[in-house]
């Protein structure tokens, strides 16, 4: 299994709660690939950002039922990444102003 480095990280997620948690200077949240494991995204981070990562935790957030009219469907499951990176290193530049 061959996956390129900017599929397994799909974009950082900027909301209220993940800016909080960025107060820290250390903890950083990402959407990432369903079927990408924690190596992967360590391996994925590091190679990408330039950072030394402590640790990731994961969660699988599950698509809401969305209706319109009588017709309904659903948005797909995705997965994302809280990275804490390891003490002294800083978060990247492009991160900041987020």
């Amino acid at each position: 299994m061959n996956i390129k480095l900017t599929d397994i990280i799909r974009r950082p997620l900027i909301t209220e709660k993940t800016s909080i948690l960025r107060e820290d200077g250390r903890t950083v949240v990402f959407e990432v690939a369903r079927d990408a494991n924690k190596i992967q995204i360590r391996t994925a981070i590091e190679k990408l950002l330039g950072a030394k990562v402590a640790d990731i935790r994961t969660s699988i957030v599950h698509g809401k039922i969305k209706r319109q009219g009588r017709y309904s469907g659903r948005r797909p499951d995705w997965k994302k990444a809280y990275v804490t990176l390891r003490e002294g290193q800083k978060m990247p530049e492009f991160l900041e102003g987020a």
